[in-house]
């Protein structure tokens, strides 16, 4: 009987139940539309579902005016992928959103350009720069008419967390309420989005108290408390009975569960199953409780069918509406279809950052399956923490879930060419505060995702690079790099073939001005890992100040290969060029600095210099021009543009540059010569 369960899993189109609805009706007839996010919450934390910690009073009000899903699997546990699937209702293979900052592509259906083409208002208020257009997800934008985001990393500090990366709930709910109050009687569609339960786990007072020894679930109280705000001022609003609104989380969290500390790696219920409410117009079968398994990607095609909307084709979910209309023709096609559909989710978050494997599972029957080096297979309801793996025990079930899993993944993956996920210095900087770490920056989405080695055995390894990260994230900026070394070296030590603990050291020596030690720590990590431009570009810099201009000259033309667009790094060229007399090359990095920043001071001068070295006196002069506008008070390119004149036998001219350079010589205390850019190791 099991095998024959087995056997009829996904034996449906990802289109069968997106049926086509008739047109919609009037823009001023169509019903609001909400969606809140609960980043990281755990579905075991809810009341409504069973939990006895009493955090949740005002979602379990809620979940009295909705359609509680008991059973719902997020299809990945990291914040872009999921909410990418949540919004076009597409897997993530086929949306290809598998990291940061991965652009979300313009053809996919996307619920807010759809709801914004069929004449809603629409806004979305969210609590992190991992949801930040600019930041973390590209075209995450499109179809809204207000996107608060603008979250400002030039103003972090672990003291102004919340004022630069991320936002307390209540305050999004706050930003999210004035938008309403201010929109006309018309449709509208409102995405909020809350942060808090993310690590680090620290909520406001009295939350902070009360759950001194389970800061997580202060988050889920703190954020029960802004949920309630809302809901409660939606009624008073009198919005709230016209409004269709669906609440999930996009993951939830380990907690140490199968030794992991956090999200991203693995594919057990304590990050994959998540809550999810659906309050209907008028409250329409408020309280209904529906166990059979859905899935993160059904939230799209339900929402547009509940205010009559037609679903596009790509959309690969399925309508949850056939649930709550048991005995009708559309109820009773949705059992069929839903008799043991299962439920799909892949974290491929192991493998883009570290080189293991990524991992694929599949919830269907009684059965967890999970595709990894090592297979697992667990019995649910027997063993709902995954404890015992019974893939070696019964291989045929194992066989037949891999067998359905691959073809289900291959029936719905996006043969559009993938996308290759890249974090330049400066997003991977941001997104470490928020925990997410890239190892390999430079690494292709679409390589095959089973290589590597088993997640399992290197969570350990995941861990530590976590908390190492979190450490001089979270630590204090005068003294985190003072005190945290002798941490970040045991780890290393202890994990020696993971790059990015020695990436961590070394930024710490290069911070603290130890360079001699920070060039064998990056050094080490450019060894693991190669393409790691961040580790190559910091020992550049501790090369330089060591006096080995080669070397660094080295390391940065090979940071110019991957990463082309980082002036930084042609500056350091221009200094390193100009000190080995090699004039064309300097030539070349200025005018590559000057084409973005075209007035920068150390470009034009070095340019004029490095011309006038050439024999190409003529030219020298429009740069030398434009250091001296730009930097009327140096005597630096008075000096040299007094050289030029000579060269050009114009001795007038160059009497009046060679005596404004004395002047201005005089006036800086005869600091001439010391012209940032020029002679200095470390370019303006």
């Amino acid at each position: 009987m099991v095998l024959r369960w087995l056997i009829l899993i996904l034996a449906i189109t990802p289109y069968a139940c997106a049926a086509t609805p008739e047109a919609a009706p009037p823009p001023s007839k169509l019903p609001n539309v909400i969606v809140i996010t609960l980043d990281t919450t755990r579905a075991d934390r809810m009341g409504f579902l069973g939990s006895q910690r009493g955090l949740t009073p005002n979602l379990d009000a809620l979940a009295k005016e909705s359609v509680v899903f008991t059973r719902a699997y997020s299809q990945a546990p990291l914040t872009p992928v999921s909410h990418s699937t949540i919004f076009t209702g597409t897997f993530p293979q086929y949306h290809q959103v598998l990291t940061f900052p991965i652009p979300l592509a313009k053809d996919l259906p996307y619920l807010p350009d759809i709801l914004k083409q069929h004449g809603y208002i629409t806004g979305a208020f969210v609590a992190s720069l991992a949801v930040d257009p600019h930041w973390g997800t590209p075209g995450f934008e499109r179809g809204y008419d207000t996107y608060d985001a603008g979250f400002s990393w030039k103003k972090y500090t672990p003291e102004t967390r919340y004022q630069s990366v991320e936002r307390r709930g209540g305050e999004v709910v706050d930003r999210a309420l004035a938008w309403l109050s201010k929109q006309p009687s018309g449709p509208f569609f409102l995405w909020v989005h809350l942060f808090d339960a993310h690590s680090p786990y620290d909520p406001p007072e009295p939350y902070k108290t009360r759950y001194a020894k389970q800061l997580y679930d202060g988050e889920i109280a703190y954020v029960d408390s802004a949920v309630g705000k809302f809901i409660k001022e939606l009624k008073a609003s009198g919005r709230f009975d016209d409004t269709v609104l669906a609440l999930t989380a996009d993951h939830g969290e380990s907690l140490g569960a199968h030794g992991e500390d956090e999200h991203g790696i693995f594919l057990y219920d304590e990050t994959i199953h998540v809550p999810l409410l659906i309050k209907l117009v008028h409250g329409a079968n408020g309280g209904k409780r529906v166990d059979d398994r859905v899935e993160l990607a059904d939230i799209m095609p339900t929402l547009l069918g509940a205010v009559g909307i037609g679903v596009p084709e790509k959309v690969q979910g399925q309508s949850l509406l056939g649930f709550l209309e048991p005995g009708t023709a559309v109820g009773d096609a949705a059992a069929k279809v839903w008799q043991d559909r299962g439920a799909y989710s892949t974290a491929d978050y192991g493998h883009i950052a570290f080189a293991w494997s990524a991992e694929q599972s599949l919830r269907s029957g009684k059965y967890l399956y999970i595709q990894a080096p090592r297979r697992e297979l667990y019995e649910d309801a027997r063993d709902p923490k995954s404890l015992h793996n019974l893939a070696g025990a019964s291989p045929a079930v194992a066989d037949t879930l891999s067998s359905r899993l691959k073809s289900f993944q291959q029936s719905t993956t996006n043969t559009a060419e993938t996308p290759k996920a890249h974090l330049d210095e400066e997003r991977m900087e941001k997104l470490a505060v928020l925990g997410y770490m890239a190892a390999r920056p430079d690494s292709g989405v679409g390589a095959p995702s089973e290589l590597g080695a088993d997640p399992k055995d290197k969570i350990q390894e995941a861990n530590a690079v976590l908390r190492m990260n979190n450490l001089l994230q979270n630590g204090d900026p005068k003294t985190r790099c003072i005190t945290s070394p002798p941490e970040i070296k045991k780890a290393a030590a202890k994990f020696p073939d993971i790059a990015i603990l020695h990436f961590f050291l070394g930024g710490c020596y290069l911070e603290n001005e130890d360079y001699a030690a920070a060039i064998p720590e990056l050094r080490q990590t450019i060894k693991l890992e190669p393409d790691f431009t961040k580790a190559e570009l910091n020992l550049g810099r501790a090369l330089m100040q060591t006096q080995d201009f080669d070397a660094a000259t080295t390391a940065f033309e090979h940071v110019t290969k991957s990463e082309p667009g980082l002036v930084q790094v042609h500056i350091y060229l221009i200094v390193l060029y100009g000190k080995a007399n090699r004039y064309q090359d300097q030539i070349e990095q200025c005018r590559d600095v000057l084409k973005v920043l075209p007035r920068n001071f150390g470009a034009n001068l070095n340019l004029g210099r490095a011309l006038l070295a050439t024999g190409d006196a003529q030219s020298a002069i429009a740069p030398l021009q434009k250091a001296i506008e730009g930097e009327p008070k140096r005597p630096g390119p008075h000096a040299t543009l007094a050289e030029v004149y000579e060269r050009l036998g114009r001795p007038e001219d160059a009497g009046r540059e060679r005596a404004e350079a004395e002047r201005l010589s005089a006036a800086m205390n005869g600091a001439a010569g010391a012209e940032p850019g020029v002679n200095q190791s470390k370019p303006e």
